[in-house]
Parts: C-alpha cells; structure tokens; sequence
C-alpha cells in the first residue's frame, strides 16, 4: 500500500511544524492536509483575517496543483473556525472568488474552540484528480 501513495510537498510550500505532510495522492484521490493562513515564504501567519483565510485556500490550491489538480477538483472541504459569525462569511467570499462562482463542492464548517498557533481557520479537502498516465 505504501509504494501506491504519493506525498506531496509542493516547492515553495510551507513546512509542517510536526509529524504530518501537506497531502498525498492515493489513486485518483489526492487528500489535503488542514491548511491555514502560514506565508510560505516566512513559515508564519499573515496579518488580517481575510487574508489569512485566503492564504489557508491558496496553501490547498498548491498542494493540489503538485497532484495535477485544482481547486474545481474539490469532492469535499472542512472548514474550521473559531468565530463561526465572523469568519464564516470570510470563508464563503474568499471562496467564491478562488472558485470563480458555483457549482461549490459539499463543504463542513464547524466552529472549535482554538487552532494551533492561535490561528483562525483551518481548511482540509479531497479531490478527485485521475492521474494523467492512466
């Protein structure tokens, strides 16, 4: 089973603080880690809500494009938040924009009580994305 997953570190991602990878390609699914508002380049969190929760899909968005894939992909998202009125709507516009309009895929969004670093939203999602050679 090992020999048939891919893990994908896109370059110019941001590296994981603990013992997990960005996401993996199984088949013709690729599943994305949780993803938050981390600058690439600096390791750390953007300033301002918005920006942090568009940062969060962008980091997704690279990981799938490592597999061949793209946002549109998307068979399912969870989302994460620690202020379920106030970031849900950063997350709904931020979304629409990245998708460009509907069809959206099937999407979860709780609300918990604190992420790491203090962060404010988390998003995770599987993709379908065949794999180009089959």
């Amino acid at each position: 089973m090992q020999d048939e997953i891919e893990f994908l570190s896109p370059p110019g991602a941001f590296k994981p603080t603990g013992t997990w990878c960005l996401g993996v390609r199984a088949g013709d699914f690729v599943f994305v880690s949780g993803m938050r508002g981390i600058d690439p380049a600096t390791n750390a969190l953007v300033a301002g809500d918005e920006a942090r929760v568009r940062r969060a899909f962008l980091n997704m968005q690279m990981t799938v494009e490592t597999a061949g894939g793209s946002l549109r992909d998307a068979v399912r998202l969870v989302v994460y938040v620690t202020d379920m009125n106030r970031h849900r709507p950063l997350v709904n516009k931020v979304q629409e924009e990245l998708w460009g309009g509907a069809p959206y895929p099937p999407r979860t969004i709780v609300e918990v009580r604190r992420l790491n670093q203090d962060d404010i939203m988390e998003v995770e999602g599987t993709f379908f994305c065949p794999e180009r050679n089959s």
